[in-house]
């Protein structure tokens, strides 16, 4: 049985779901043609280190949905630091990330499932997704990614969220 079911938690689980984000967020990169194939491969790593770094006593296999915030990467007018510091390495700054990437952009990487949003109203999508070995059970769990997916099933008389796909 592999460590990644056996339900301890140690940095290699994290590995394809870190992969999925870095492949992502360096495929941004890579379509507007401003950052060298060298580049990439040096700012791949280098975000690939500082996730698996950022994430390592943030990691919950067996329950999955156990700190998505924290491993929430975020553009939201503001540059996610872990994707900023990854970009200095191949002497991008700021400027030149929100350029390069969009403005409003959310990237949930959990244990078994990666996915990310453009935009505040864009669909969510899923970039990779891997069956856990029992069952997930995420009843009753309000995370970041589910409420904008969910909505609530019993709102009260003042509040009720909508959601449009």
């Amino acid at each position: 049985m592999s460590q990644r079911w056996s339900g301890v938690s140690s940095r290699a689980d994290m590995v394809p779901e870190i992969a999925a984000a870095v492949g992502f967020v360096s495929s941004l990169l890579r379509t507007r043609g401003c950052v060298s194939e060298h580049q990439l491969q040096v700012f791949s790593g280098a975000l690939q280190e500082a996730l698996t770094e950022h994430y390592k006593h943030h990691w919950f296999p067996e329950k999955p949905f156990k700190g998505s915030g924290y491993r929430c990467i975020r553009i939201n007018h503001k540059m996610d630091p872990i994707i900023s510091k990854a970009a200095s390495q191949i002497g991008l700054n700021l400027q030149q990330l929100y350029q390069l990437l969009p403005s409003e952009l959310t990237l949930w990487v959990d244990p078994y499932e990666v996915s990310y949003r453009i935009g505040e109203d864009g669909s969510i999508c899923v970039l990779y997704e891997a069956a856990a070995a029992t069952p997930v059970s995420s009843y009753g769990m309000l995370t970041c990614k589910n409420q904008m997916m969910l909505g609530r099933t019993s709102p009260s008389k003042n509040y009720m969220m909508t959601v449009s796909s």
